[in-house]
């Protein structure tokens, strides 16, 4: 056997959190070129690698969809809003976001001008449902995901958190009723959306405790 026959063969090398294939000389009987391969040890090696990498991911991706969802919630809410309002101000009559507690929905709904003042259910089991509820991300309604809790739903100083239906009034003058929602996400974020009464625009902001 000649000493200085050498075949080429690969060897991972791990390097800058990366992997490099360098191409070595070593001897094989014979002259003969062995296969090119990895060997198992060096498969396994990758893999579990890769799987620490993944498990170092999970943490960041649960905080980052557990947190969307809470900030998904409060643009919808805040889109709703402006959209009710500038139906009232369009069409020269009151619009109502309506909101389901229980159901965790909302929605606008047109409205006649003179609408009376939101009220609590007269039966805790009745839940008054739009016929025509608007599709899901229309703008015009949409439902808050069960990540994040509706912690308070006031509504011209009327706590509607446990109630069936509430309704939230814009009138064609851009003025609309007061309203407070706080939500509360599983992450222990609170955050707060008002609606200004004499312009009735939205704001939004962290809950102070």
């Amino acid at each position: 056997m000649n000493p200085e026959s050498k075949a080429p063969c690969l060897k991972l090398r791990i390097s800058d959190f990366g992997f490099r294939i360098s191409t070595l000389h070593c001897a094989s009987a014979g002259g003969r070129k062995p296969r090119q391969a990895f060997t198992l040890i060096e498969i396994m090696i990758v893999m579990a690698i890769m799987g620490i990498i993944m498990t170092m991911g999970i943490p960041l991706l649960y905080n980052v969809t557990h947190k969307e969802a809470l900030n998904k919630a409060i643009r919808d809410v805040v889109e709703v809003c402006s959209n009710a309002r500038a139906q009232a101000i369009m069409q020269g009559r009151v619009s109502h976001v309506v909101f389901h507690p229980r159901l965790r929905t909302f929605a606008v709904e047109g409205g006649a001008a003179g609408s009376p003042a939101p009220a609590r259910p007269e039966f805790e089991g009745s839940i008054s449902l739009d016929p025509n509820p608007p599709p899901p991300r229309s703008g015009m309604g949409n439902q808050i995901s069960e990540k994040v809790q509706i912690e308070m739903l006031d509504v011209n100083l009327t706590e509607y958190k446990d109630a069936d239906t509430a309704k939230v009034r814009f009138f064609p003058n851009g003025t609309c009723d007061e309203m407070t929602l706080i939500l509360h996400s599983d992450k222990g974020e609170w955050m707060k959306i008002t609606l200004e009464i004499t312009t009735g625009l939205t704001s939004v902001g962290p809950v102070t405790r």
